[in-house]
């Protein structure tokens, strides 16, 4: 499929990873939330999964530059980005959608996707042509000229989802985008998320081990700030029994590999 739009404009580089990291390490507040992780994530959708607290939203955090790491390797784009300049470059590229997100409440849906579509320096010819399709790829088309303080739960983290696509990311990069959503709305963002990854590198942060399922290839699951597993979705699947609760083989699968990491951490070094 050739490359268009805003991704043309800005002549996108294939990398070998597009996210990879060494040994991160983040902090909060005096917790180690990240814990000497490693990543290598190239061109496809991967998911990130793990309970609540186990350090999802930092890690996402930290390869969105909002947070800085305090040890290890962290290279984006190709390259350790580290002075401002650089910064800048790799946020020109990115695509990010926390759990929450500002907004000015009388902005238009139209307005909010030109505003950040501005933060991000999309080439001003381009500008009404790139917020126009984003708009149209959440299915907001109808109601891109009504106020953001209007819209409903689901509609509202549409938005989101338009303002993050809207530069045609290398690296989009989504915190519980499913959040709101009705069963409808998540299948055509599975579609959304498919289409999207063949040509950029997605990280989908979320609890919902059938999102993941449905739309990744790939799987890191993380627990108190460490790797409890990486790679193929087929390999969680594999993973548990009947005996484990769950009401699919994938999540039984997240539950037997949970179980087993918190049995053998509770054991101790041999």
């Amino acid at each position: 499929m050739p490359v268009t739009g805003i991704a043309a404009e800005i002549a996108p580089t294939r990398y070998a990873h597009h996210i990879r990291a060494r040994a991160l390490t983040v902090r909060h507040g005096r917790r180690l939330a990240v814990a000497g992780i490693d990543l290598d994530l190239g061109t496809g959708v991967h998911g990130l999964l793990g309970p609540n607290g186990a350090g999802k939203t930092t890690l996402i955090r930290t390869l969105a530059t909002v947070l800085t790491p305090h040890g290890g390797e962290l290279e984006l784009l190709g390259a350790a980005r580290r002075s401002r300049g650089e910064l800048r470059e790799v946020r020109r590229r990115l695509g990010y959608l926390p759990q929450a997100f500002g907004h000015y409440r009388r902005f238009t849906v139209r307005e909010f996707v030109e505003y950040m579509a501005w933060l991000k320096e999309v080439p001003r010819r381009r500008t009404a042509d790139a917020v126009q399709h984003a708009i149209d790829r959440v299915d907001l088309t109808g109601r891109a000229d009504d106020r953001m303080g209007s819209l409903s739960g689901g509609m509202l983290r549409r938005a989101g989802i338009a303002q993050a696509i809207v530069n045609d990311p290398d690296i989009l990069l989504l915190d519980e985008p499913t959040v709101g959503l009705d069963p409808a709305q998540r299948l055509e963002f599975r579609a959304l998320l498919r289409d999207i990854g063949e040509q950029s590198c997605v990280l989908v942060s979320t609890h919902l081990v059938e999102d993941v399922a449905a739309a990744c290839t790939s799987v890191v699951l993380i627990d108190e700030g460490g790797t409890v597993f990486a790679g193929h979705v087929d390999g969680i699947r594999a993973a548990g029994t009947d005996a484990d609760p769950g009401d699919s083989d994938i999540e039984r699968g997240y539950s037997a590999i949970l179980r087993r990491h918190r049995e053998a951490k509770a054991r101790g070094p041999k």
